[in-house]
């Protein structure tokens, strides 16, 4: 029976099923993050660690996901699609039932920096394939749509479940229902259509290549925000003068380009590669990837952002950051799901343009919005507009990527797409991070220099106690800070308006490099089919 076949028969029944199975999968491996970064203070407290402790196991999870993408996505093809995806729900769960019962960091690391990381790196690729497995081609925008709309939404919800168990229970029930939830999709898993697997063997130095040269990449842009780009901060680490993170990039891409190298030696043998480099030139393939990889830049520098501006300059707690970034997840599974249902055969460049230009909107909405009166609501339209246009994408990148290739070999595409959505994410937290906080440091300086009610002292000793870097700072937090200086009440309100001042202009700047991002990614569009996967018009 072939995969048309299987698929055919797969959609016919049961599809409803074996798309919540593999939806809720999506959701799960994209949960973690953002409810941790709600809940790091309660987190380091309860395992005896400090915050710097909690970022650490946060960047060790993104590490170890991103560098064996790769590798899980060939495990996956040897060892059949569906087997692949249940080992990686066991390991998974075993990793989050790990981390709801660590009583100190080291467990933590164990359980959810290794072990989630680990099966996240098993499920991710699978669930590309087993989506390609199971519906036919007409059927798989909507069906890849809701399976990138349920990551999507995981991040925007994560902060507002992060923040309720925090506040009302214990982030520690979090991973009891992600074990609970694992249970529940291995108990329906078998409803899933597999393919037998393949008959090949890993590349070994292939796959310590490309963990090796992905990790010091992914591993240096995580860095970036606390030792720099190329000069070290003040304090930071350094190597030969520079920043390690500059030294990190250098090597990781020198080692990456070997990985190709190898890999173009091993397919040009008739041997089995890791990755075939031949796909890469797969004008489509290549399209569908550096889409992937542009939106989630921009979406991860957004998410990094807003809420910085809703729970610190505003004050909102964790629950109210959350549910001021929901009608984003309302309108970003309305796009994702009814454009595929109503324009089936829409055409997927035009559909990804208009993605790319309603977030150019939105976002830009964000920067005129960002004034000394502003309040919670101003956030509200923007976030439509996000929710739409990361809509449009999701709802066509899934089908792009896969129709490139043969269906047996959608679980590499897997791997590279899942590969190129984690490098996003990371680079795209960690620039508008950096614009943030050098735009913040910048404008407080300058500001503080420029107030004639702050005496001539507290500028020039300000002036070296920031060079480093000014924190993104509440007023609330702020004014404890200066209180325990004891910084004079006058000098105190001029320093506090000029934090004011500086946390607008930096938030503006950071969502108008998002937006400059968002306006680059149209360009690489132009690799973007124009016919609809799945379309028979368009077959010829």
């Amino acid at each position: 029976m072939g995969d048309g076949q299987v698929a055919g028969s797969t959609t016919q029944a049961g599809s409803g099923l074996v798309l919540t199975v593999l939806a809720s999968s999506q959701f799960l491996m994209t949960l973690d993050s953002s409810v941790m970064n709600v809940s790091m203070a309660t987190v380091a407290e309860d395992v005896g660690t400090s915050i710097t402790g909690i970022q650490t196991a946060i960047t060790l999870y993104t590490l170890v996901m991103a560098t064996l993408m790769i590798t899980g996505s060939k495990v996956g093809s040897m060892m059949g699609r569906r087997r692949a995806f249940a080992l990686g729900l066991v390991i998974y769960g075993a990793g989050s039932l790990t981390t709801a019962l660590a009583p100190n960091l080291v467990v933590l690391l164990i359980g959810w920096s290794f072990l989630e990381g680990v099966g996240a790196a098993l499920i991710m690729p699978a669930i590309v394939a087993l989506v390609a497995t199971n519906f036919p081609a007409e059927k798989r925008p909507a069906a890849y749509g809701l399976v990138a709309a349920a990551g999507a939404i995981a991040v925007a919800v994560g902060p507002l479940i992060g923040g309720a168990a925090t506040t009302f229970a214990s982030w520690r029930y979090v991973f009891v229902g992600e074990v609970v939830i694992v249970v529940l999709i291995l108990l329906v898993l078998s409803k899933v259509v597999d393919v037998p697997p393949s008959k090949s063997r890993l590349d070994y130095f292939g796959s310590i290549l490309s963990v090796v040269g992905l990790g010091m990449i992914v591993f240096g842009v995580l860095r970036s925000s606390e030792w720099g780009w190329v000069q070290a901060k003040p304090g930071g680490p350094q190597l030969v003068g520079l920043s390690p993170v500059v030294w990190l990039l250098i090597v990781g891409l020198l080692v990456v380009y070997g990985f190709l190298r190898w890999e173009g030696r091993l397919a040009a043998a008739g041997k089995e590669p890791l990755l075939d480099p031949a796909m890469l030139r797969n004008r489509e393939l290549s399209g569908g990837l550096s889409m992937f990889f542009a939106q989630f830049l921009v979406q991860a520098g957004v998410f990094f952002a807003v809420p910085l501006f809703l729970s610190v300059v505003l004050e909102l707690s964790a629950l109210e950051t959350g549910i001021r970034i929901l009608p984003l997840s309302a309108a970003l599974v309305v796009a994702a799901i009814g454009i595929p249902k109503l324009r089936p055969t829409a055409n997927p460049r035009r559909v990804v343009r208009v993605g790319l230009l309603v977030m150019v909107v939105g976002i830009l909405m964000l920067v005129a919005g960002m004034d000394p009166g502003a309040n919670a609501a101003i956030v509200m339209i923007p976030m439509l507009f996000m929710g739409f246009g990361l809509g449009c994408l999701s709802s066509q990148l899934g089908a792009v990527t896969v129709s490139s290739v043969p269906d047996e070999r959608s679980t590499e595409v897997g791997g590279l797409q899942n590969t190129a959505t984690n490098l996003g994410a990371s680079l795209g937290t960690a620039l508008i991070g950096s614009v943030l906080i050098a735009t913040l440091t910048t404008s407080a300086i300058a500001g503080i220099e420029d107030n004639p009610a702050v005496p001539t002292s507290v500028q020039q000793q300000a002036s070296t106690d920031m060079a480093s870097g000014v924190p993104f700072l509440s007023t609330t937090q702020l004014r404890s800070a200066l209180n325990d200086a004891g910084v004079a009440e006058s000098t105190a309100d001029a320093i506090v308006d000029v934090n004011e001042e500086a946390r607008l202009d930096a938030l503006r700047v950071a969502f108008a490099v998002a937006a400059l991002l968002a306006i680059a990614a149209l360009f690489p569009t132009a690799r973007i089919p124009r016919v609809a996967v799945g379309d028979k018009r368009g077959s010829s």
